[in-house]
């Protein structure tokens, strides 16, 4: 057991090159970067419907599809940075293009506000700061964007992209890479690297909706833009003078090479039959080597794909180490099994969509909505629209650290599971809050409206709290629940593709988004009546949008059930039988 330790520490040194682990010395620069670089982000994007709206005078389909399309594009990105981080370059070299594409992309986006020629001529009636049903004809007038500005506008997103696509699989594994997995200080560094990490994700998020929306809807989209720019600049600055301390990881190749290759050799060997008592060496299952702490068994489910560690005459060598030339036709049991990890959780991340769906509206119709709402604070302030997301972050802030200490050992004492309740049951419960927060989201929006047309009276943007604090729920017990089930259910060299499957739920998401927008834009109303998303709020049915994502909701939830109950966890042999049972969504089912 020792000497597997020593084994495994030797490993580690091998890979960083022979250099010692940079620890927390290098953690100011690793963080520093992270934060600079995340306020920066979503500096530019936390407002960004407002500024479509105001600046560019896209109409309310058109500002939110843009969104959603920038969103699934900067959320599915991140699978290819994985890849060539993985492949090729390593994780600092991805880290550094990808923090010079976002700097060039926050510089365009911030010359399209500095330069009245990249967008739009001023249009009088679009410069309101409170946009009102009486003027939408007048704004409808405004001149909309040409080509070459439309072109420069998706090259800054487009950059922006590569930059999300390159920083986000990688900045959370090259900080823990500066930590020596194999002994206990590294291990608790590796925890309060964690711990540092969503601390300042979470600040960051509050900073930018507050002070930096309020610069830009209060102030100017040119200051607003451009002080996010220069934080980025120095991000870039921070990053570079920490490299004499970076532990680099060479790149060892993909896992989604392993994965492809397991499919091909299980399809190049799918006439043959496995053998039913499995013999020595009839099967490649080579012990586990470098950092790997655990050996997956090998299971019947999925059992076709087992056919590729069938081991055929001229596949190995005489040490029985499989030839270059078996590559492509030959994989060992803990590959399979790997790759049946993936598969197996395809169905529970699939269910997340919807749910990620519901939450979308919070950077779209949620500030359409606030736009149109009584914004005042006092007589002179004003809350920003964008700044209305701020609700569901702090609903999170409070309710994340009162669920671990509070909720939690009172339901161990209930339940007598180890979590309170197990993952699978938050996610359930996360899906059941976004249904309630689609509903109220309805009611509040038919309220809205009603007092706009009927008493000609403007609604307070308190209104829009209850629906933010159900979305920020959601988002607690879903969203977290998602990336620790991802991570748990993932064995140690595919973690890293849990992140980034993660964003792609969220890049689905808005995929979807997009496609239920253009739907019913183009299939409601007519017959003189505007479609339920019409740029007039107040002549739209934005309620029955709100209902039509909770329904969807409703049978998204009924779904999760039945591919919840029939998840086999990864594990011990005992795991995988079809008898096994647990807790999982018990108080959901009664």
């Amino acid at each position: 057991m020792e000497d597997n330790k020593e084994q495994k520490q030797v490993d580690i040194m091998v890979k960083s090159n022979h250099k010692k682990p940079g620890g927390w010395k290098s953690m100011p620069y690793i963080i520093g970067n992270e934060t600079f670089e995340r306020l920066a982000a979503f500096g530019l994007l936390a407002n960004f419907m407002v500024y479509l709206r105001r600046e560019y005078h896209m109409d309310q389909v058109g500002a939110t599809n843009f969104i959603n399309i920038y969103s699934g594009v900067a959320n599915f990105a991140p699978l290819i940075g994985a890849f060539i981080s993985d492949a090729y370059f390593g994780r600092f070299w991805v880290i550094a293009f990808g923090s010079v594409a976002s700097f060039l992309g926050m510089v365009t986006l911030t010359l399209t506000a500095f330069v009245p020629s990249l967008k739009p001529q001023w249009c009088p009636y679009n410069d309101q700061k409170t946009q009102q049903s009486q003027l939408q004809q007048l704004l409808d007038s405004c001149a909309k964007p040409n080509n070459p500005q439309l072109g420069v506008l998706i090259l800054s997103v487009g950059l922006l992209s590569i930059g999300s696509g390159c920083i986000r699989p990688c900045s959370i594994p090259f900080g823990v890479d500066q930590f020596d997995h194999s002994t206990e200080e590294g291990r608790r560094g590796i925890n309060s690297y964690y711990n540092w990490y969503y601390t300042t994700f979470t600040v960051v998020v509050m900073l930018t909706l507050t002070v930096v929306v309020y610069i830009q809807d209060s102030v100017s989209w040119v200051w607003g833009f451009g002080i996010p720019t220069s934080l980025m600049f120095c991000s870039i600055l921070l990053f570079i003078f920490g490299t004499r301390l970076y532990v680099y990881i060479k790149p060892e190749g993909s896992v989604f090479s392993n994965i492809f290759r397991v499919f091909v050799a299980a399809y190049k060997k799918r006439r043959l039959i496995v053998p039913g008592g499995v013999k020595e060496g009839e099967l490649y299952d080579p012990p586990v080597t470098g950092i790997l702490d655990e050996k997956l068994p090998l299971t019947n489910q999925f059992s076709f794909l087992n056919k590729a560690a069938i081991i055929l005459e001229g596949e190995t060598n005489i040490d029985g180490t499989p030839k270059e030339t078996s590559n492509w036709t030959l994989c060992s049991i803990q590959h399979i099994e790997e790759v049946k990890c993936l598969i197996k959780v395809l169905p529970i991340w699939a269910s997340g969509i919807i749910c990620f769906t519901a939450a979308a509206q919070q950077s779209t119709f949620t500030v359409s909505q606030a736009m149109l709402m009584n914004r005042h604070i006092g007589p002179k302030f004003q809350i920003p629209p964008g700044s209305i997301m701020v609700v569901s972050m702090m609903a999170i802030g409070v309710w994340v650290p009162l669920y671990d200490r509070l909720v939690v050992p009172m339901l161990r004492k209930i339940t007598k599971h180890e979590d309170g309740i197990s993952l699978l049951q938050r996610m359930g419960i996360g899906l059941v809050l976004s249904i309630v927060a689609m509903v109220i989201a309805g009611l509040v929006e038919q309220r809205r409206r009603d007092m706009a047309n009927t008493n000609q009276e403007i609604m307070s943007i308190m209104w829009l709290i209850p629906q933010m604090v159900m979305l920020g729920l959601a988002e607690g017990f879903n969203f977290i629940a998602q990336i620790e089930f991802y991570n748990k259910q993932f064995p140690e060299n595919l973690r890293s593709l849990a992140t980034s499957l993660f964003f792609c739920t969220v890049g689905g998401a808005s995929y979807l988004s997009t496609a239920v927008v253009s739907i019913v834009h183009e299939l409601t109303g007519g017959h003189g009546k505007p479609d339920w998303l019409t740029n007039d709020l107040n002549q739209g049915r934005l309620d029955y949008f709100y209902y039509l994502l909770g329904i969807m909701g409703v049978f998204n939830m009924i779904y999760f059930v039945i591919v919840a109950k029939r998840y086999r966890y990864k594990g011990t042999q005992e795991d995988y039988k079809v008898d096994f049972h647990d807790l999982e969504l018990d108080t959901i089912k009664h």
